[in-house]
């Protein structure tokens, strides 16, 4: 081999760098998103939970959901926001994400606010 051959060690220097700031700007969301409590709603009945649900599909109004389930911690995960996109006897699909019917602790219209709105 020649003085004036470069061989490369076949490490991706520059990788790692790539890696470590998409790991370290994951790691500011999540601690961002544990700082955010969402506080426990209201538990509704099966028939105001029914009612809501009916005139959100009917009138085609985005709901927000508050699901039972809680963390390790007790918290509560940010409500399901969308219009219903369908049902079947198990729960509904909002958003994408089906929610069962016994999953539901909390049902309300939701109206997203327009951007101009906000202070």
């Amino acid at each position: 081999m020649n003085q004036d051959e470069y061989q490369d060690r076949g490490i991706l220097k520059w990788d790692s760098g790539f890696f470590l700031s998409d790991h370290t700007a994951a790691l500011k969301k999540e601690k961002s998103d544990r700082e955010v409590v969402w506080p426990a709603k209201e538990i509704m009945d099966k028939e105001e939970i029914d009612r809501v649900l009916y005139e959100a599909k009917l009138k085609n109004k985005s709901v927000a959901i508050q699901k039972e389930e809680v963390d390790e911690e007790g918290l509560y995960s940010p409500d399901v926001i969308g219009k219903i996109q369908g049902f079947d006897e198990l729960g509904i699909y909002v958003n994408g994400q089906k929610v069962d019917y016994d999953e539901i602790r909390n049902v309300e219209f939701h109206e997203q606010k327009k951007w101009s709105a906000l202070n």
